[in-house]
């Protein structure tokens, strides 16, 4: 634990956590950025290309091969981020969780008002009729035929509910975030470079008391934040294991 950050959630009435990819690397999936990052691996096409719009609409089997080889994960559980932020909102503290992440471990460790900004793996659509199919629908499909999802009413692709470049944020999900962040006292924002927008954005919002960061390197909200961590997000926020800063 780091006791000026556990004053500050001793002391807020209505928190809302903003984080990023690396409050998921401590679960074992990969973040874009870093060193060993998406970004920076070997592929026939960027990372940013075959995950763009266009690149589903004129390379959807081949966008559909690298989205199962590299943003499906297995076997990833919420680590002691994500639980410390579920137990905060059952104690009636964190009133929200904004997040840039797209695997669902904010939910699986229980935290129930969670806005993904960039959508989840663990939805999967028909474009043509609508019918929600769970992760494993994308999975199978990839030895059949082209390995393109088709939907089993109407023949229409199965597109996971991720937000790809060139699309639109959700705007229900951006004004529940902003709302959500405009009427909190603290915002932790955690694990994020905050260099993705229109997401980063969303800290203008924020009128509160109190602003905290926590990310291992720095970032351009540092200069207004009350506390700085540069350190593992889980670490800062696990209450049980002391922190010598």
């Amino acid at each position: 634990m780091v006791p000026a950050l556990e004053e500050i959630l001793r002391d807020t009435r209505s928190l809302v956590f903003f984080g990023g990819a690396g409050v998921s690397t401590e679960s074992g999936i990969p973040d874009f950025r870093s060193v060993d990052g998406l970004y920076h691996q070997k592929f026939k096409y960027p990372p940013e290309t075959m995950l763009s719009h266009t690149f589903y609409k004129t390379h959807t089997a081949e966008f559909y091969d690298f989205y199962r080889q590299k943003l499906i994960v297995h076997g990833a559980k919420p680590n002691a981020a994500h639980l410390r932020l579920a137990k905060l909102e059952r104690e009636g503290k964190c009133k929200a969780v904004v997040t840039q992440n797209i695997d669902g471990l904010h939910q699986a460790a229980g935290s129930k008002v969670v806005y993904e900004l960039h959508g989840s793996t663990l939805r999967n659509y028909c474009t043509r009729c609508g019918k929600f199919y769970p992760v494993s629908f994308i999975e199978e499909a990839a030895g059949q035929g082209d390995g393109v999802p088709r939907c089993t009413e109407c023949g229409g692709i199965v597109k996971p509910d991720v937000v790809l470049y060139e699309e639109g944020l959700d705007e229900a999900t951006m004004e529940n975030a902003i709302k959500a962040i405009s009427v909190a006292d603290t915002l932790i924002v955690g694990g994020t470079s905050l260099a993705v927008y229109p997401a980063a954005g969303l800290l203008r919002y924020f009128r509160g008391e109190t602003l905290v960061v926590i990310n291992k390197q720095p970032t351009p909200a540092d200069g207004m934040a009350n506390l700085i961590l540069n350190m593992p997000i889980g670490q800062a926020l696990d209450e049980n294991t002391p922190v010598s800063l």
